[in-house]
């Protein structure tokens, strides 16, 4: 009994909408982004009026926010890499 063998070469153009879920991608890559600048700052903000108010709790809460928006956008950045790395890798497993 033989098996099947196949392959996988992935691409946008050979369905129709490819593009427009490229596009898709791209803008929704570009609101993360946006809302990864807005926690950064409002974290900071709030990580600064809470060291000078002696509240550790508010400060606490925007240093956390801004780790959360700098690992959010280190992610965002580094999804296609990732992605094509771990597919590349799966690729080679025999």
């Amino acid at each position: 009994m033989s098996l099947l063998s196949v392959t996988l070469t992935p691409s946008l153009t050979d369905l129709p909408g490819g593009s427009v879920i490229q596009q898709f991608a791209d803008g929704l890559a570009a609101w993360g982004l946006l809302a990864a600048l807005i926690a950064l700052v409002v974290g900071a903000a709030l990580w600064a009026i809470g060291s000078h108010t002696q509240n550790m709790h508010h400060s606490l809460t925007g240093r956390r926010a801004v780790t959360s928006a700098l690992v959010a956008a280190l992610l965002i950045g580094a999804a296609p890499t990732l992605i094509n790395f771990f597919f590349s890798a799966g690729l080679k497993v025999h």
